[in-house]
């Protein structure tokens, strides 16, 4: 085991994934219309995120790119190569959660022109563009929307003006669902560490100088799903924090890791697969964005 804290959290945490890789594959209810959508395609749309971002950021010469692509191929496999996105665009046309995931496949140059067309069809109605939603997924689907090849409804900046961090909130106010909030604003902004439209000046400079005092305030308490949310923008920031936030969070999050290589979402939370596998995702992502950013000096 290497002890380097970002390389030991990366490798330790595709391992892990590599290891449970059958527990991402799609049930036979996964096109079901009382299917468990937060079990089935969450899991999977999230494991092709990151693996996609991972893939783009990890040299091809280093052992866990592989591992990375194989993942995401396992991934595009359970969708039959793109087929069931038709099946699920035909019983829920109006549904954005099967265009986010695709869009996660799409980004990694995975495609099905089927699926683009027929979702370009729906998109193009009022009933898609009038949709209610939270600010922060509906930014989500806007690039999502990008990522899939259907012309854009409102330009990202209207959308994140509603947002959590859109408003440049009394930075006490964080907490949990706000923190997730922020992350993923960030996270679409910066087409989770690949580029995208990235975060306007005011707002990285906001993130830049609170981020530390959040991540000590969610270490402290164990949160190491948002934790590790909160280490990914750090290095996906065009400026990242000073480097002793980083160094002591990657040495806390190390440690919490279990010896499986999983990373429990709390720390008094269980360790099963449903507590575990989105926090070690997140991990792997905010430690290979470190690496890439060239901050794997803080070990």
């Amino acid at each position: 085991m290497t002890s380097h804290p970002v390389r030991q959290v990366e490798e330790t945490a595709l391992s892990w994934l590599t290891e449970h890789q059958g527990r991402f594959a799609l049930g036979a209810d996964a096109l079901s219309p009382d299917g468990q959508v937060n079990a089935s395609w969450k899991p999977l749309g999230e494991l092709a995120q990151v693996c996609a971002s991972l893939s783009l950021h990890t040299p091809a010469s280093d052992p866990l790119h592989a591992r990375v692509q194989d993942l995401l191929t396992f991934a595009w496999h359970q969708t039959d190569d793109g087929a069931l996105f038709v099946r699920l665009q035909q019983a829920e046309p109006f549904a954005t959660y099967p265009l986010e995931v695709y869009a996660a496949f799409a980004a990694a140059g995975l495609r099905h022109p089927g699926y683009e067309q027929r979702a370009a069809t729906v998109a193009r109605t009022r009933g898609w563009q009038l949709a209610e939603q939270d600010p922060t997924r509906r930014l989500g689907v806007v690039l999502a929307e990008r990522h899939s090849g259907i012309p854009g409804r409102a330009p990202p900046e209207r959308v994140v003006e509603r947002t959590w961090l859109g408003g440049l909130p009394e930075p006490w106010t964080f907490e949990r669902h706000s923190g997730y909030a922020l992350t993923h604003v960030v996270f679409h902004l910066t087409d989770w560490g690949r580029g995208g439209p990235g975060l306007p000046a005011e707002l990285a400079e906001y993130v830049r100088d609170w981020l530390p005092a959040w991540l000590a305030t969610c270490l402290e308490a164990g949160m190491w799903d948002l934790s590790c949310e909160l280490l990914a923008v750090a290095a996906s920031l065009p400026q990242p924090p000073d480097e002793a936030t980083p160094h002591e969070s990657w040495t806390r999050i190390a440690a919490a890791q279990l010896p499986s290589g999983g990373l429990p979402e709390e720390e008094s939370g269980a360790g099963d697969f449903a507590h575990t596998y989105h926090s070690t995702l997140m991990a792997a992502f905010a430690a290979g964005l470190t690496a890439h950013r060239g901050q794997g000096a803080y070990g």
